[in-house]
């Protein structure tokens, strides 16, 4: 386990080859997997169906070799456990019933009764740990308390997350309400994916990057350092990867306000910027541009080139700046690990 290229990074060793994976790594872009989605019937059967959802998790560790490999779930399934209605509308993502006022959120359940719902995604968990190359890191992972809230507040994906930024503003106990079960029951869910075999866990707040001045601090910063901490009590050798997505300068600081070992990076900065900014408190992951596994060529080894060559003295995981794309061919990600890992 030591000796596994992703740990090693996370422990700060810098690396001539880099270690890779990818964000979304099982999806929508592999034929496999939608044979195998279409075996379970729909998204959700496929996320609480252990034998499929690992089968699904393995299929590109097996087609392209990546260092890790991440469990196959959703961040919505935390809320489902809490009690919200979650259901997926094809073609326009998901649904979940609304918080809006406090006989809502009364009606949601405690951190400690998530389990029986969810326990199909720590079985998935024991079946890739068993299964995984030796070689192949296991990441865990969770939606960060803020970018999932948002989704419970607004009921739906919203481009701006104004529900959330609403009821923030307009019923801010309530709002603090939602933000604090979350970040105990994301420590709960967290915690039983460590107990059956993940070797590192990731907390994605995708929608960080709206979150601005104090109220980053609040509900992007805070949340993380409470989940990392606790979870650093409880198993202070696994590592922790936060990705408080366009967080823009609030990178700047995050992996020593929070404990995370590594913070993503995505593509709205640039590798200098992350390499000056970031990298100097520890490993940093990215930051390919997601639309290079659509179109290929040179510009794809240009920039896998450019970013290993900027990242390269320090620790670094190679990543997309976020999740790959159901339109992205296959050949692309062939391409990009084939040019990260070129002798230089």
């Amino acid at each position: 386990m030591a000796d596994k290229t992703i740990l090693k990074a996370l422990r700060g060793e810098t690396q001539s080859v880099p270690p890779i994976w990818m964000m979304r790594q099982a999806g929508r872009y592999l034929p496999e997997y939608r044979a195998t989605r279409a075996q379970a019937g729909d998204f959700l059967k496929l996320c609480y169906n252990p034998e499929l959802a690992a089968e699904v998790t393995l299929q590109p560790i097996r087609r392209f070799g990546f260092d890790a490999a991440i469990l196959f779930a959703d961040i919505l399934l935390v809320p489902q456990a809490l009690g919200a209605e979650l259901w997926f509308v094809t073609g326009e993502g998901p649904r979940l019933s609304t918080i809006t006022q406090q006989s809502d959120f009364n009606a949601l359940k405690g951190k400690d009764d998530i389990h029986k719902v969810l326990s199909p995604v720590y079985e998935t968990v024991k079946i890739l740990a068993q299964e995984l190359p030796k070689e192949t890191t296991l990441i865990g992972f969770a939606g960060a308390p803020w970018t999932v809230a948002t989704y419970m507040l607004a009921g739906r994906g919203t481009p701006d997350q104004g529900p959330a930024h609403a009821l923030r503003e307009g019923n801010n106990e309530l709002f603090e309400n939602v933000i604090n079960l979350l970040t105990l029951a994301t420590i709960e869910y967290l915690d039983m994916q460590i107990r059956a075999g993940a070797e590192v866990v990731k907390i994605f707040d995708s929608w960080a990057g709206s979150l601005k001045g104090e109220a980053f601090e609040k509900y992007a910063v805070e949340p993380a350092r409470i989940i990392t901490q606790e979870l650093k009590r409880r198993h202070p050798n696994v590592p922790i990867i936060g990705f408080p997505r366009e967080a823009g300068d609030g990178y700047i600081g995050f992996a020593k306000k929070t404990g995370v070992d590594c913070v993503a990076l995505d593509n709205s900065v640039s590798p200098e910027w992350g390499a000056a900014n970031v990298q100097v408190d520890g490993c940093v992951q990215g930051n390919l541009k997601s639309s290079h596994m659509v179109t290929g060529g040179q510009g794809l080894i240009h920039d896998v080139r450019h970013i290993r060559e900027t990242f390269s003295k320090g620790p670094h995981i190679f990543n997309l700046g976020h999740g790959i794309t159901p339109d992205a061919d296959p050949d692309n990600v062939a391409l990009m690990i084939e040019t990260l890992r070129e002798t230089a």
